[in-house]
């Protein structure tokens, strides 16, 4: 059984998302192992990217605060190496294709393989695109997340027929960020998947609330949070790991 499978294998999963190097990495390095403590399931680490096109200004402005930190992409790997020695939590880098190209398709993919990391979450990589990367996430041991969003319609089945790991389900329209309201049919979304084949299913893009999260969770098997953490670590900057990991065990308390 894959590690990201584990993440659902015991009821409801919370998956909180960090950018890394926002402030610093070594603040990230503790926050990630702090919240597996706390009860996350599966941790998504965001790459910083110039040009984050689905992320709403929260976590753009973290993206810029990482970059401006010297934050690269072989520090976040190094990162991950040491993250690995401390706890066996599941990772998922959330990055752009273009950082990926940049480095390398294969090398990147191999070297997060090799680092520990156990999913790839690509928001503008089209499915139709996905050949790019899948041969590679095969070859080397990485799941490609796909994402399904309230627009995808009839292309539902069809994503989630291929779909590895767990269906990242968008619950939004939009860019990331926390939102009053979420009000897509999320029970419907997460039947057309169950229809296609029985992978567990996450719900992201605006969930901030434990009664958010825990109105998501009655449809889906996992919740997702990244704006909402993301601001809590602007807020605090260095002192973010302990009001982040109080969050984290409220959230996860909510979705049991």
């Amino acid at each position: 059984m894959s590690r990201v499978k584990d993440a659902f294998a015991d009821g409801k999963a919370f998956i909180p998302f960090v950018t890394a190097g926002d402030p610093e990495l070594a603040v990230t390095e503790e926050l990630i192992v702090a919240m597996a403590g706390a009860g996350a399931d599966l941790i998504e680490i965001g790459i910083p990217f110039s040009d984050p096109v689905a992320e709403g200004i929260v976590i753009q402005e973290a993206d810029i605060r990482a970059l401006a930190s010297g934050t690269t992409t072989d520090k976040i790997f190094d990162m991950v190496k040491r993250i690995r020695e401390k706890t066996d939590v599941p990772l998922a880098f959330m990055t752009y294709i273009n950082p990926i190209f940049v480095y390398g398709s294969e090398k990147f993919i191999r070297t997060a393989a090799e680092t520990g990391v156990d999913a790839l979450i690509v928001p503008d990589m089209p499915y139709e695109e996905k050949g790019e990367l899948l041969p590679l996430c095969h070859q080397y041991g990485l799941e490609l997340i796909s994402l399904i969003a309230p627009t995808s319609k009839e292309r539902i089945r069809a994503i989630a027929k291929e779909a590895e790991g767990f269906v990242y389900c968008v619950s939004s329209m939009g860019v990331t960020g926390v939102r009053t309201e979420i009000t897509t049919n999320i029970g419907e979304m997460v039947s057309l998947v169950k229809e296609a084949q029985p992978i567990p299913c996450a719900i992201g893009f605006g969930i901030s609330t434990p009664e958010q999260a825990r109105k998501m969770s009655e449809h889906a098997d996992g919740v997702i949070v990244g704006s909402a953490i993301v601001r809590m670590v602007a807020k605090y900057g260095k002192d973010c790991v302990g009001p982040v990991c109080e969050y984290v065990r409220e959230m996860k308390a909510a979705i049991l």
